[in-house]
Order: C-alpha cells, then structure tokens, then sequence
C-alpha cells in the first residue's frame, strides 16, 4: 500500500501556487543536488557541514525529514499539501522520483513531481482531521483515518455537519490545549534546571518582586540559609518579613534536618519560603507543616508554575533568566 504524506508549502503556505503547478518541494537549500545519496549517515554529514551550529535533537529531527522525502518517498505515494489563501488541501499522486532543480520553487529545490488530482475545503474536514493535518513539520506521514476522510470528500461523499464539526473541534481543542499547557509546563521546567545556584536565586527574587514586594538575594555569608530576603519595604522593617532558603539539587530531595534547620533560623514575625528543584521529602513537608512559624515549601512545579502565573510582571532580570513568549488561543 502506498503512502500518504503531507509537504508544507514553506512557511505560510507562501509556495502553494507554485506547488499547484504539479510539483512538492523541501529546502535546505545549502545542500546540493542529492541524488546519489541513500543512507542517514551521508545526509547527517552533509547537513552538519551546512549548519555546524545546530543542536543534536534539531540534526536529527531535520535528517529524517530529508531522508524521508529523498528515499522513504516512492512514485505512487499520495501527497497532501495545504493553500492557506483557498483554505484548501491540494491531493495528489507523487509521479517522479527526487530530482533537484534550482530555478523553480526560491530556495526549495529539491523537489519531485506530482499530478494533483483535486482539493479538499478545510472546512469540510472533520476537526479531528484538521488538527492531525495542523502540525507544522515540513513533512509527515498521514494516518489511514485521515486518508479515508480525505479520499471520501474528494469523491463526493458527504462531509460532517457544520453541527458535528463544531462539537469534535471543541473537544479537540480543548485537549490540544491542556497538552500544549503541560508540554510548556516541562520545557519551562527545563529552562529552570539549566539555571545554576545563584540563577536560581536570583529567579526566586525576581518572582517576590513580581508579587510586589522588595527583594534581594543576600550576600554570601552567615545567614542561617536565608538566600533571598523580601518585604513590603525592602528594608525587614515592614511585616511580613519573607527568609527564602533555595536549593538547586534536582535529584536530591530536602529532608526533615534541612526544614528543622531552616524553621530554626526563623523568628516571630518571618515567612518562611523554602525552595527545592529536587522536591521534599514526606518528612520535609510534615516538618514545615508543625512549624510554629509558617513555611511554604516550593518544589519545582511550582516554580515553573509562579514563573507562569507572575512573568507578566517580571523585571529586567527575570526576563533574562527565563524567557517566554505568550500563546494566543481561541476563547471559548
């Protein structure tokens, strides 16, 4: 059985008139024309060659891709790709096998012919299939469920009702949405452990300062495990006056001796911030519950999470120790 495979009309779509000229095409375009080459090994060297500075996962995520188009592609294979201007997918049959050619498509020349054999609204696809068809890899296989809809449209079968449509694509959507948010929460997550110990630091203060207080890391001395110091004036003559311990050990959870250390440097009127990239112990956590003075221990969820929740308002610095982008998404 054949293929099925979708190709990015570059990014935008801003090649789709040229691709309904009866062809699909990747870039890379420092690379030269591949013919002669049919093992992972040769496209790795070459592609590390043209781009010595892209990481590890990247090289690999982008080899494969090529590999794809330049081998795993066969004459016959159906091929999928998308009109944003139209909102149409352009459905077709690849009929040659990779050529290169410089002049056709910009900076996409490596490239194999296709005959199309007609288009599918986006709107008549079922919401299931559009999200499935949305990633924005420059080429992918297409499962045999999408297939099926496709091909059925594309010889006149009926399409879902706008009704059923709507439903499937709120229920989509939202499930996209929560993994999309804990997919952000791991990458944060990791943007947090590549931080060191005064990083860290200095990310907890910016965080406080957020929240509208005034805070500091404090100098490195015999401070009983007070890191930060933060208060309504920043001078610890205003209450509440807020003593963060931070520790950056992200396999080496904090016991019930490093709480009772931490709560024994503690005075009336204090607020005690506790901060664990390596989590608590279930000692820990019954400690600084039965502390006389309150303690809040932050493990690494919730530092990822309080970044979130306070970025808005972060500082120059916290800018510059964790940088996000916001996402927009469809309201309800």
């Amino acid at each position: 059985m054949e293929n099925i495979w979708m190709v990015r009309a570059g990014e935008g779509g801003y090649l789709a008139e040229e691709f309904a000229k009866g062809f699909v095409a990747i870039g890379w375009q420092a690379f030269g024309d591949m013919s002669h080459v049919r093992d992972l090994d040769t496209i790795r060297n070459e592609y590390v060659k043209a781009f010595p500075e892209t990481k590890a996962g990247a090289v690999n995520s982008a080899v494969t891709m090529f590999y794809k188009f330049l081998v795993m592609m066969k004459v016959n294979d159906k091929v999928i790709t998308y009109d944003p201007n139209t909102r149409e997918y352009l459905v077709g049959t690849i009929t040659s096998d990779y050529y290169y050619k410089r002049e056709e498509a910009k900076d996409y020349h490596h490239e194999r012919k296709v005959k199309w054999d007609g288009r599918v609204s986006r709107d008549n696809l079922s919401a299931s299939s559009r999200n499935s068809l949305g990633s924005a890899l420059a080429l992918f296989s297409i499962s045999d469920d999408v297939w099926s809809e496709i091909s059925a449209i594309l010889n006149g079968q009926k399409s879902p009702s706008p009704k059923a449509v709507a439903v499937d694509e709120k229920k989509d959507l939202q499930q996209i949405k929560e993994d999309t948010i804990e997919r952000a929460h791991e990458l944060i997550k990791d943007k947090i452990l590549q931080l060191d110990d005064k990083e860290i630091e200095r990310l907890v203060a910016s965080i406080l300062r957020a929240m509208g207080y005034k805070a500091q890391v404090t100098p490195i001395g015999p401070d009983r495990g007070v890191d930060v110091l933060a208060s309504p004036d920043g001078l610890g003559l205003e209450n509440p006056i807020i003593k963060a311990e931070v520790k950056h050990r992200s396999k080496s959870p904090m016991g019930s001796q490093d709480v009772r250390k931490f709560t024994g440097g503690l005075r009336e009127g204090n607020r005690g911030l506790y901060v664990s990239t390596g989590g608590f112990s279930k000692e820990a956590k019954y400690e600084a519950e039965r502390s006389t003075i309150p303690v809040t221990l932050i493990d690494l969820d919730d530092l990822a999470k309080l970044v979130v929740n306070n970025y808005d308002k972060f500082d120059l610095e916290g800018n510059t120790l964790i940088t996000l982008v916001k996402i927009y998404w469809p309201a309800e």
